[in-house]
């Protein structure tokens, strides 16, 4: 790496912690004022820094729009693979990773069940967002005036004796699942089939996707089901943490 190319990484890692004046930057990397000022001068040019008065400098535009693109190239299936993997060994249960397009699920992901019986789905199938956990965890994660327009336009079919069909009732279970920060199925989607789903964070702290775990209710009760919540939490937490989301109390 170039001495100039090091040292104005170094000017911008200075300003990520605010803004700083000539002074407080030449001293920062270690050099002449007139150094870094030729320095600044060229990544002003490219708004990496910009003026924000006569003697103060900080981050520029050209800086946010690389960071957005850089996270728009994370791919969220890569990163959650082996955790999901982890997961479905440690547990034995079927796992999916699902993301919302329009008003429906997509699951992008899945691990198969260890037991004999299984419910059958596949990678790229589509499924309501009302009546499916991870439906739930990634309605929950819309603005409350959103939410509400989103769940009233939905249609919401009763596919089972269990599925929530009434706006209001439905608003209130993501209520629910917004501060638990999980979702269950209660056989809603298939009545022989429970499931309870987590949210997966960006760096900007947005559900951009969802685990579940599924299971037949022959093979597990809904509180053994619910008794896994913690390690289905703790997956989707590090698959956040890779993602380079980070915790309000970090």
């Amino acid at each position: 790496m170039s001495q100039s190319l090091r040292r104005g990484l170094a000017l911008l890692t200075e300003l990520a912690e605010g803004p700083r004046n000539l002074d407080q930057l030449a001293e920062a990397v270690g050099v002449h004022k007139s150094t870094a000022m030729r320095l600044l001068r060229s990544l002003e040019a490219d708004r990496f820094v910009k003026r924000s008065d006569t003697h103060h400098y900080r981050l520029g535009s050209a800086l946010f729009e690389l960071a957005d693109r850089a996270l728009d190239e994370i791919d969220v299936r890569d990163t959650a693979r082996p955790h999901l993997l982890e997961l479905g060994e440690s547990t034995g249960h079927t796992v999916h990773l699902a993301v919302r397009e329009n008003d429906q699920v997509v699951y992008v992901d899945k691990v198969d069940s260890t037991h004999a019986v299984r419910m059958y789905s596949r990678v790229g199938a589509r499924a309501p967002l009302h009546c499916t956990a991870v439906g739930k965890v990634l309605l929950s994660e819309l603005e409350p005036v959103q939410r509400r327009e989103l769940v009233t336009a939905l249609d919401r079919p009763a596919l089972t004796d269990s599925t929530i069909t009434d706006p209001a009732e439905l608003l209130a279970e993501l209520d629910r699942v917004s501060r638990s920060g999980y979702a269950v199925d209660r056989g809603e989607h298939e009545d022989f089939v429970h499931c309870i789903a987590a949210g997966v964070r960006d760096p900007r702290g947005e559900i951009v996707a969802a685990v579940s775990l599924s299971t037949p209710k022959v093979l597990l009760d809904l509180d053994g089901l619910l008794g896994l919540t913690g390690e289905l939490s703790h997956t989707c937490d590090r698959v956040s943490f890779e993602l380079g989301w980070q915790p309000q109390d970090h």
